[in-house]
This record gives structure tokens, C-alpha cells and sequence, in this order.
């Protein structure tokens, strides 16, 4: 791709796949500069080599993109075993066809594989047997992929899904995907709640000094009044001390003789004398 191609000549299709013609690499890579794109070799084995403009970021991104698509598409087959006793008891047998029965119901494969011991060898018949019992129990469920089969010691049979279980596996997934978008929406709404519980109190919060501050306020103007009311009854006492001196001093410049001071005032030679 650009500069690591070693050709001298290359052949340059354009993005839209019509043919450009054979270049030297240096003209196809000026080309490819002009056009904002990456001169990609696509067949270098050809002579001369083939060599795209294109994008190659985003084709790389949108072939990520398809194999994630074709991977979501695919199947994913998996297999998973039960085992069985030519002599299996009754509940243990009942144990192993449901769990036969949630394997198949989650859309997977069972194999079931009975072991012989000692004599049991030489009665391949129990093991046949055994393995249909547990067909027939599931039939609703599992068809037969491969038939019941004897090797050595061991007898091993292939069921796969029905239709109907394939359903009940994917009903099963949707129920699922469904409770856990139930429960990340709870948990999104639980702080959202969360959230605003917090804001609500940090609002409490940053009122309380302003209310602090409005009480402060309060308590100012009413001593700033007490105070204006003690100096006003000062001033008050003050002019009212001023005026009983002033009428004192007048009462004081105004008193009436005493008689001794008549009786020489009367003593006095007239005009007339």
C-alpha cells in the first residue's frame, strides 16, 4: 500500500472500479494524493501489479462490520454430554433425561454415552435399549443425528433440537435480554432519582447561608434602630436639661425684691421732695 509497493508500473483502477491505465508509481500515488484516497496493490501478482485508490480506513472498518454481521448469524453448535449405567435406577435415569431435556431446550446438542462394565460388555442390547427409552421420553424435542453406536466399552448417541426446542431457547434468550434491560432501566432511574435528591440538597444547602445572611440582616437593622432610639432619648434628655437651666437663669433674673429691699427703695427722696 502507497510507498510500500515496489513495482515500477502499476495498473490504477479507480474508486469506482473503471480503469485508469498503467502509471508509474510515482504518477499513481500523486493521483491518489490529489484524490484524498490510498493507492492499495490488489493483485500483485499481475503484471504489471493492480493497484485501487480507495479509502482504506474506512474499508477496513466496513469489513470489521460485515464479519461482526456474519458472525451474529452464525450458529454456535455445541455439544453437551449425558451419561448413562446399563443398570441406572429409575430417578437417576429421570434425573439425566431433564437435564437432557434443558440442554436441548437451550438449543444445544446431546450426546448420550452409556458405559458398560465387567458383563455388561457382553449385553450391548441394555445399552440400545437404554438410549431409545431416552429418545422416545424426548421425542418432542430431539431428533436422532446419530444413532446409537457401540465402541469398545462405551455406546454413544447424537440427538439434536427440534424446531419447537429452538424456539423455546430463543423465547428463553428474549425473556432474558428483556429482565436485564428491565433491570439496568431501574438502575438508571435509581440515580437518576439519586441525582436529584443530591442537587436538591446542595440547593438546601447553598440557601441556607442566604437565609443565615437575610436572619443576619434582621438582627443588624434591629440594633441599628436601638441604638438610634437610645441616641435620640440622649438628645432628648440633653434638650430638656438645656431648657430647665434656661428657665431657671430667667426665673433666677426675674425674683420678686424681698421687703427689706422695698422698705429702702421706699426711703429714697422723691422727685417731688
Amino acid at each position: 500500500m502507497n510507498n510500500a509497493i515496489r513495482a515500477r508500473e502499476v495498473r490504477v483502477v479507480a474508486p469506482d472500479g473503471s480503469q485508469v491505465g498503467v502509471k508509474k508509481l510515482e504518477e499513481a500515488l500523486w493521483l491518489a494524493d490529489q484524490l484524498g484516497l490510498d493507492l492499495v496493490e490488489v493483485a500483485p501478482d499481475a503484471r504489471p501489479p493492480v493497484c485501487r485508490m480507495m479509502d482504506y480506513g474506512k474499508y477496513k472498518y466496513e469489513q470489521s462490520v460485515k464479519q461482526r454481521e456474519a458472525r451474529k448469524k452464525q450458529t454456535r453448535t455445541v455439544i453437551k454430554e449425558v451419561r448413562l449405567r446399563p443398570r441406572i435406577g429409575e430417578h437417576d435415569f429421570q434425573i439425566v433425561r431433564r437435564r437432557a431435556e434443558q440442554f436441548l431446550c437451550e438449543g444445544d446438542k446431546v450426546k448420550v454415552t452409556v458405559r458398560f462394565r465387567g458383563r455388561e460388555n457382553e449385553r450391548p442390547e441394555l445399552g440400545h435399549r437404554l438410549a431409545q427409552r431416552l429418545f422416545e421420553e424426548l421425542e418432542d424435542l430431539a431428533i436422532v443425528e446419530q444413532s446409537a453406536r457401540k465402541d469398545g466399552r462405551t455406546m454413544t448417541m447424537v440427538m439434536a433440537p427440534t424446531r419447537k426446542a429452538l424456539d423455546i431457547a430463543v423465547a428463553a434468550k428474549e425473556a432474558s435480554a428483556a429482565r436485564r434491560s428491565g433491570r439496568g432501566a431501574r438502575r438508571a432511574e435509581g440515580q437518576r432519582e439519586s441525582g436529584a435528591v443530591d442537587d436538591a440538597e446542595a440547593v438546601g444547602d447553598a440557601d441556607l447561608p442566604a437565609a443565615d445572611d437575610a436572619v443576619d440582616q434582621v438582627v443588624n437593622d434591629a440594633d441599628v434602630a436601638g441604638v438610634d432610639d437610645v441616641v435620640d432619648q440622649g438628645v432628648g434628655e440633653t434638650a430638656s436639661s438645656d431648657d430647665d437651666e434656661l428657665v431657671e437663669e430667667v426665673a433666677g433674673d426675674t425674683d420678686v425684691p424681698d421687703e427689706g429691699d422695698a422698705a429702702e427703695v421706699n426711703d429714697e427722696p422723691g422727685d417731688g421732695d
